[in-house]
């Protein structure tokens, strides 16, 4: 199968719970999550630009390595973690929804709606004040090259 470059392929992400669950509500559940997403990053599979841990969904700004498509990505995320969480119930939904970031202004504006999330939906007074993002939690991997101006 032929793939876009890796530089090409920046997507944002949302997967939601089954049944719109709160798992995320769980402080140990959403840093289960939270910890799975790093693992897989930390292993490579993925740059991460962005996320946000909601009480039934996540969103995640992601370029897969050049070597694992999207969905290989998204399915070590939401996989992993229902690995981890070994619960008996359906955790995810089975699909997720994903659009393209083509430029350095999607990226941007992008970065500002996952990380304005938990103040649009009230869980915090400021982006960095919610433990769940990547607002608060110092530096992640950078914009793509492709995408700058």
């Amino acid at each position: 199968m032929n793939r876009a470059p890796q530089e090409t392929r920046t997507y944002h992400v949302t997967a939601v719970t089954a049944q719109r669950r709160s798992l995320f509500q769980v402080t140990a559940t959403a840093e289960l999550l939270q910890q799975t997403i790093f693992d897989y990053r930390t292993q490579g599979k993925f740059l991460l630009h962005a996320f946000v841990i909601m009480p039934d969904h996540f969103h995640i700004l992601i370029t897969p390595a050049h070597d694992i498509s999207l969905e290989k990505a998204v399915q070590f995320i939401k996989g992993g973690f229902s690995f981890r969480l070994k619960s008996k119930f359906d955790v995810w939904m089975r699909s997720f929804n994903e659009s393209q970031i083509v430029n350095e202004e999607k990226f941007l504006t992008c970065v500002r709606y996952i990380e304005d999330n938990p103040v649009h939906e009230r869980l915090a007074q400021t982006p960095e004040a919610y433990p769940y993002t990547s607002a608060g939690c110092g530096p992640l991997d950078p914009m793509p090259l492709h995408l700058r101006a």
